[in-house]
C-alpha cells in the first residue's frame, strides 16, 4: 500500500510497531530517535492516555533523497495494545509497509504475545494487507529482566512462522537497531521489486539503509 508519486519522484513508507500492551513498543521508538542521527530525522510526537502509554506515536519520520532526485519519506507508527482501541490499531495499520511485532519476553506473557499475533493477522486482513507477504519481523523485548523464555524456547515457539526473530531490550538500548534495519532492509526489497527503485531512480539499498542508520556520534 505504499504511496508512490512517480512523476513528483516522491515515495512514502510506512512502518508500524504492533503486539500486546506494555511490551515496548514505544520504549523502541523513543530509543530509535535517540541513537539515530539528527540529520533527516522529524519531530517525535506522543499521544498518551491513562490506561495505555501512546495511542498513536505519529511519527518518527525520516528523510532520503537519491542522486537522481527521488525523494523517499519513512513514517515510524506504533498502535495501542489494549484491546479497547482495537479500532485504532486498524486504522495505524491502514496502508503499512512492513510491521514489527514487539512481544514481551516474560513467561507469564507469552499467550497473550500469541493472543496479540492472531489479532494482527485478523486486523491486516480487515484493512486488505496479507500477513503472508508483508513484511514483517519478530523481536522479543525485556530481555534483561529476570523470568524471561530462554531464547531457544522462543526460536522453538516462533520458528515455524519463518519470520525474523531478534532478542532485544528496548529499555538497554540493545537490538532494536537491528529489528530496525531488518524491517527496513526488508520493506525495501519488497519496493524495489514493486517498483524497480534501484534500477529506474538509482535508489540504492545499502546507501538508503546507510543513510537511515546512521547513528548519533
Amino acid at each position: 500500500m505504499i504511496e508512490f508519486d512517480e512523476q513528483k519522484k516522491r515515495l512514502v513508507l510506512k512502518l508500524v510497531y504492533y503486539g500486546p500492551a506494555l511490551s515496548g513498543k514505544t520504549t523502541n521508538l523513543l530509543t530509535l530517535h535517540d541513537q539515530l542521527s539528527l540529520d533527516g530525522r522529524g519531530e517525535l510526537m506522543l499521544l498518551d492516555t491513562a490506561e495505555d502509554r501512546t495511542i498513536y506515536f505519529d511519527l518518527l519520520p525520516f528523510f532520503y533523497v537519491s542522486p537522481s532526485g527521488m525523494k523517499i519519506k519513512l513514517k515510524v507508527y506504533t498502535v495501542p495494545g489494549q484491546v479497547r482501541h482495537d479500532a485504532t490499531r486498524k486504522a495505524v495499520l491502514q496502508r503499512a509497509d512492513g510491521v514489527v511485532f514487539v512481544a514481551d519476553s516474560h513467561a507469564a506473557q507469552m499467550s497473550v504475545n500469541f493472543e496479540s499475533f492472531d489479532n494482527l493477522e485478523k486486523n491486516l486482513s480487515m484493512v486488505g494487507l496479507s500477513i503472508e507477504r508483508l513484511p514483517l519481523v519478530l523481536q522479543f523485548n525485556k530481555r534483561d529482566l529476570p523470568d524471561i523464555v530462554p531464547d531457544d524456547d522462543i526460536r522453538r515457539a516462533w520458528g515455524p512462522t519463518g519470520l525474523p526473530v531478534f532478542m532485544a531490550s528496548a529499555l538497554k538500548g540493545w537490538g532494536v537497531l537491528e529489528t530496525f534495519q531488518e524491517i527496513l532492509g526488508l520493506t525495501f526489497d519488497a519496493v524495489n521489486a514493486r517498483h524497480g527503485l534501484t534500477a529506474r531512480f538509482g535508489v540504492e539499498r545499502e546507501v538508503f539503509l546507510s543513510e537511515i542508520l546512521r547513528v548519533q556520534q
